[in-house]
């Protein structure tokens, strides 16, 4: 038997997913408006390879079970690719290799990985009692 998830949990795994698929998707259909906002890029291949791996990354929290272990894994893929994201953006952003607007996306990342932890701490103690995917 599969233990439900709460539905803060699975409202976020959803959330995080759209904004990750959107994110995503945004440089694969749409390269002059990125650049326009984000610089120019002199390897468009790799945009286009992290803009389908985020597409990938957020479709798999789109399509999670509603169960604790579906929410366990979009938690997991969320953080990881949130930390990822935020390190970059603040690594490189900082030293202006890339421009300063991926200190932007750096909070909002920053804003996933907080929103996971507080729904873990939720009322009901531990992350596997609140259904925000603790446990294995």
């Amino acid at each position: 038997m599969r233990t439900a998830a709460s539905p803060a949990g699975v409202r976020l795994a959803r959330a995080h997913g759209l904004f990750n698929v959107l994110g995503g998707a945004w440089p694969l259909l749409r390269m002059r408006s990125f650049e326009a906002v984000t610089g120019p890029k002199a390897d468009r291949w790799l945009v286009r390879t992290v803009s389908g791996l985020m597409v990938a990354n957020g479709a798999v929290q789109l399509r999670a079970e509603p169960s604790q272990d579906g929410v366990t894994a979009a938690r997991r893929i969320g953080m990881g690719t949130a930390l990822v994201v935020a390190t970059v953006d603040v690594v490189y952003g900082g030293r202006h290799r890339i421009s300063r607007m991926y200190l932007v996306d750096a909070v909002l990342e920053t804003g996933w990985l907080v929103a996971w932890a507080r729904c873990a701490a939720s009322p009901g103690g531990d992350a596997a009692s609140t259904g925000c995917g603790g446990g294995r």
